[in-house]
């Protein structure tokens, strides 16, 4: 039986992506995670609203283009690496993170460094605040 004595390795964390088939920031933001070393499994769905709403992201105002779960948490949007990294560290009491709508200057959106956005946390009932400002 093998201890887990740090942080998980890329390799070692599943992220679930649904994602609309045709849309190239989407896929864009699944292969920033891919080349990062995240093991993706990508599930299209052409009724994303619905998808979200059964994830239980139901405030429209944190919607994205995509949606990710990464063990307990829900990833809404272009969410940078660095910030799913923290999230999964610091294990805040939380239904997931935001980037609402589609920033341009965000991962998969022309742009791996991120620039001149929010990224919010969010609670079951919705209740956001700032998780990271760039």
């Amino acid at each position: 039986m093998l201890l887990q004595t740090g942080p998980l390795l890329a390799e070692e964390i599943e992220v679930n992506v649904w994602k609309s088939p045709s849309c190239g920031c989407c896929q864009g933001w699944v292969d920033y995670l891919s080349e990062s070393g995240f093991n993706v499994i990508t599930h299209h769905s052409e009724n994303m609203s619905q998808i979200k709403h059964d994830l239980g992201i139901t405030d429209q105002s944190l919607h994205s283009c995509h949606t990710a779960k990464i063990g307990n948490y829900l990833i809404e949007g272009h969410i940078p690496i660095s910030d799913i990294r923290r999230l999964l560290a610091e294990k805040p009491d939380i239904l997931g993170l935001s980037a609402p709508g589609m920033p341009a200057m965000s991962p998969g959106m022309g742009s791996i460094e991120p620039k001149d956005y929010d990224i919010l946390q969010f609670d079951e009932t919705q209740k956001s605040s700032i998780f990271t400002s760039y």
